[in-house]
């Protein structure tokens, strides 16, 4: 378990480095570049929307941080080796994937949210990037995070 809860604890720590470099992104975006010097800007161009910065920004931060409690929770809630393995990599492929998917719907035609069009626009080959490797995540968090609470109950219930 503690090799599990190291590797959830590195990974959530990277995600929520690039959640924060999301944050320079949004920054970038809104600003139109770096001000390097009051009132003196050096002009960097961004791809994507505000609203998809703020979505990569604050769903990137939010990933990485809800990675790194639940590694610190895993010691309490008692799963078998291979339930801990399935629980650790499954929360890291959603923080990933999830972040990916922040990254990428922002630069996709139609934000990545099909890989047909949709009525954000068109799709494209970033469409399919986006989407379908977060696909399995849809269904992958919500058992984890079943799979937790279900452990901490019979924990409670031990005790």
């Amino acid at each position: 378990m503690d090799r599990f809860q190291k590797l959830m604890i590195a990974h959530g720590f990277l995600v929520t480095m690039v959640g924060l470099l999301a944050g320079f992104m949004l920054m970038f975006k809104m600003l139109g570049g770096l001000e390097y010097w009051p009132g003196t800007f050096m002009e960097i161009s961004v791809y994507g929307t505000v609203e998809g910065w703020v979505r990569a920004h604050s769903g990137g931060v939010t990933n990485g941080m809800l990675t790194i409690i639940v590694a610190l929770a895993l010691p309490k809630l008692e799963l078998s080796e291979r339930m801990t393995a399935f629980f650790a990599w499954g929360l890291i492929y959603c923080a990933w994937t999830f972040t990916a998917f922040y990254w990428i719907g922002n630069r996709s035609g139609n934000r990545a949210l099909s890989v047909g069009d949709n009525v954000f626009g068109s799709a494209d080959w970033l469409s399919v990037i986006g989407f379908l490797p977060g696909l399995p995540s849809v269904f992958i968090g919500p058992i984890v995070l079943y799979i937790g609470a279900r452990a901490a109950f019979k924990a409670i219930a031990k005790s």
